[in-house]
């Protein structure tokens, strides 16, 4: 009987101190703030509390769920009775959508963790007209200078434009001019005198049916005005594009008498003295049935001159010739990389790595 005397007095003595507690109550724990735009800015929600308690109420902590909130809040003890309040501000700027948002309470109240909620959706600024033609060529204006064509099935021509934009005062004559190298080039001018404010586009398309264009194509055209033609880098436009061959008509019989290229993924070239040129060979293999053509072979670096056999019968061996000039480079430890474009349907372009030292 003691014991539940006592147990019943212990319970009650909480309670007691629990009536005595701070007591944190809201007026409201949510916030909607509909529609808002990003261009006006920051908006703001103040959320009141009342301390219904018998003894002061401290707040310890406010945090929100995100950097784009901020809260401020009573910092001085709240009397009993008495009122408080929490200022939730949130910045819409860069923040187009529909939000929500915690903001959560620490303090010393009987129940320790409040939650307090904003959201909204904010309406996107509008968007600033901008001049699109920023690079200046010459007198003429351009959104860029170099176009890309992607990839292009050998034997198909592939179209792309680059526009341009007369942003002066006078009426300019416009033309091209290339190098009679690049006669794959095909281009167009749709507006050969452009006046003021007026726009036009330099067509261009690479004719992958010459026989030399295998992967990676780099051409260039030079923009000609009133007349004058400069070969500098401010009129130079660059045409790219990657020819791949198309292996896609190929019959179950073709495939399974295709050639078969075979070679090592990486050579070392061994030591080169400063200065000097070192020649270097590493051999491919054709293991199909018929001869393996090679398309192309290359290397980036223009240190590294390469020469390709152009056919290897099958089961017979060809070799892919470097010569090495390090009279350009310092000495230390070099990796390049060859690239060998041929007739292997299943694997036609095999990237080799070089490795060698120039002491």
């Amino acid at each position: 009987m003691k014991k539940i005397l006592s147990t019943l007095c212990m319970a009650l003595t909480a309670v007691a101190m629990m009536a005595q507690d701070p007591v944190i109550t809201f007026e409201k724990t949510e916030h909607d703030f509909g529609k808002i735009n990003e261009a006006d800015g920051r908006v703001s929600v103040v959320f009141e509390f009342k301390n219904e308690g018998m003894s002061p109420l401290v707040l310890s902590n406010v945090r929100a769920s995100c950097g784009c909130t901020t809260p401020t809040w009573t910092k001085e003890p709240v009397e009993p009775g008495q009122k408080g309040s929490i200022t939730v501000t949130y910045n819409p700027n860069g923040r187009p959508g529909r939000f929500q948002k915690t903001v959560t309470i620490t303090s010393n109240a009987t129940e320790p963790s409040k939650r307090v909620y904003i959201k909204g959706e904010v309406i996107p600024k509008a968007a600033k007209p901008a001049n699109k033609y920023t690079v200046a060529v010459g007198a003429l204006s351009m959104k860029g200078k170099t176009l890309d064509l992607g990839t292009i099935k050998k034997g198909e021509t592939k179209n792309g434009e680059l526009e341009y934009a007369n942003l002066s005062k006078e009426t300019l004559k416009v033309e091209l001019a290339t190098n009679p190298a690049d006669n794959y080039l095909i281009n167009q001018v749709t507006l050969a005198e452009i006046k003021p404010d007026e726009t036009g586009k330099f067509i261009f398309a690479i004719d992958t049916k010459s026989p030399k264009l295998y992967g990676p194509v780099e051409a260039y055209a030079y923009v000609v005005i009133n007349g004058k033609k400069a070969i500098e880098e401010t009129y130079k436009l660059t045409i790219k594009a990657n020819v791949e061959e198309d292996f896609s008509n190929l019959t179950a019989e073709e495939k399974m008498q295709a050639p078969i290229m075979e070679t090592a993924a990486e050579h070392n070239a061994g030591k080169i003295a400063a200065g000097k040129v070192h020649k270097f060979a590493f051999p491919l293999k054709n293991i199909g049935v018929t001869p393996l053509e090679v398309r192309r072979a290359y290397c980036a670096d223009k240190n590294i001159v390469v020469k390709a056999p152009k056919a290897i019968k099958s089961g017979k061996k060809g070799a892919i010739n470097l010569e090495i000039n390090a009279k350009n480079l310092t000495a230390g430890a070099y990796s390049r990389e060859v690239v060998v474009i041929t007739n292997d349907y299943a694997n036609p372009v095999k990237r080799v790595k070089i490795a060698f030292v120039v002491e």
